[in-house]
């Protein structure tokens, strides 16, 4: 088999990781891809979002499986687009894309369908927006309708920050069009997870759990970021627990896209908080996360390629996923500044001495290769992903590595993964 991912961050990363241990596939091409991408497959200079050359080469070269990384190729229907042509492609279509273009959509789909989340209001106009947060109590949670690359969520503690929010995301259209409007909804309490599911359309199968760190510090304080790292499985998921989540949130899903004409193919993530009441959605994507998949995808035995050709051609119910006991820690490396403004060009050293760390891989996101450097090229940088017996022993090993790399004003986060202490020490890890 040809596959070509398209995408350049260290979610495609992995995947291509992956996707290079199948034995079904030959040729493996990324559009664009990253610096460490090259050295695993043929990075071809195409941007994820032109989709009619991304279209023309995967007919050139006689692509027998596309998968597609990020949500905004997604959103304007690439998956629609090659399918016009043919083309076998892993993803949801423009129609079912709209669970993460547009916060409104998904929680009117929620509410529809008795889906647990939130309770929220939808605004399109600025004042209209402002006069209903003197009625709520706070904190409150003001989102961008669009995407907004994982930012556009801020967590409001008053009156003074909700309209702040709402000015810089409908005004200021910081989110740019993803700002036009915006949901206000009930902030939750809890601990978050994040549950994957790999569908056809009718049936899915699961991916273990995991958990991402959102905030740019420790302790979960600071701005929203795109993920400063995540670990698998999340001990805080006990098979009950799972099992509620698939009833009530996942199958609903699933049998509620394909009663409304929309049928999902492909990956749901769906970013729950489990509550004192249970477990509730804060947000769907239809892809894989950035950084969930780069701790998931390293626990997995089974072939990605066998599964995602099965959500391709309707055969989700053959598959039995096979999971490593072991669990994954992934520690991103951001450049200074980010989720702000950051420089580009920072060479990185150390990464060999980094790989040498035992079950240790590095992923690259935002890198490029400049002769024979590796150098900065985004916001985050860097996955920093290692197995271990236990959580305790994936983190030993991820901040080994973390230790050995470095690039001016690099920045990471010191405690990803602690939050899983409070659930081993009196259960075992949930493993599927």
């Amino acid at each position: 088999m040809k596959v070509l991912v398209i995408g350049s961050g260290g979610r495609e990363h992995v995947l291509a990781w992956k996707i290079k241990q199948s034995p079904l596939v030959k040729e493996l091409y990324c559009a664009p891809g990253n610096g460490g991408i090259s050295e695993i497959a043929q990075c071809v200079d195409i941007s994820a979002d032109d989709i009619p050359e991304l279209v023309r080469f995967a007919k050139e070269k006689q692509i027998d499986l596309t998968v597609i990384g990020p949500e905004a190729p997604l959103v304007d229907g690439i998956v629609d687009e090659f399918e016009r042509k043919k083309l076998k492609v892993f993803g949801p279509s423009r129609e079912a894309a709209q669970l993460e273009g547009s916060k409104i959509f998904a929680k009117e789909f929620m509410y529809e369908w008795n889906i647990p989340t939130a309770n929220f209001e939808k605004f399109s106009i600025i004042e209209e927006a402002k006069e209903y947060l003197r009625q709520v109590t706070f904190p409150v949670v003001v989102k961008a309708d669009g995407l907004a690359a994982g930012k556009g969520v801020i967590i409001c503690q008053d009156f003074i920050e909700a309209e702040k929010a709402i000015d810089e995301i409908m005004a200021q259209r910081i989110f740019k069009d993803a700002g036009q409007q915006v949901v206000i909804e009930e902030c939750l309490e809890g601990e978050e997870v994040s549950i994957l599911a790999i569908s056809d359309g009718e049936n899915y199968c699961l991916l273990d759990s995991s958990q991402d760190h959102k905030r740019i510090f420790d302790d979960d304080v600071g701005p929203n970021t795109g993920g400063m790292g995540a670990y698998s499985p999340a001990p805080i998921l006990t098979e009950k627990l799972y099992k509620t989540i698939e009833n009530r949130i996942i199958e609903p899903v699933i049998r509620g896209m394909q009663r409304n004409g929309m049928p999902f193919k492909g990956v749901l993530y769906a970013g729950l908080m489990i509550t004192f009441d249970g477990p509730m959605v804060l947000e769907f994507n239809v892809r894989f996360g950035d950084p969930e998949t780069q701790a998931i995808l390293p626990r997995m035995k089974s072939d990605i390629v066998e599964l995602m050709m099965a959500s391709c051609e309707g055969r989700i119910s053959e598959i039995e996923l096979e999971w490593d006991k072991q669990s994954c820690v992934c520690v991103v490396m951001s450049s200074g500044g980010y989720p702000g403004e950051y420089e580009k060009g920072k060479e990185i050293s150390g990464l060999k001495d980094a790989e040498a760390i035992e079950d240790t891989v590095i992923f690259h996101a935002g890198t490029k290769k400049e002769e024979n450097r590796i150098v900065t090229s985004g916001g985050r940088v860097l996955g920093v992903t290692s197995l271990g017996g236990g959580i305790e022993k994936a983190i030993e090993l991820a901040y080994q590595a973390v230790d050995k790399i470095n690039f001016e004003r690099c920045f990471f986060r010191r405690d990803i993964g602690a939050k899983a202490y409070k659930w081993i020490s009196n259960r075992s890890q949930v493993t599927r």
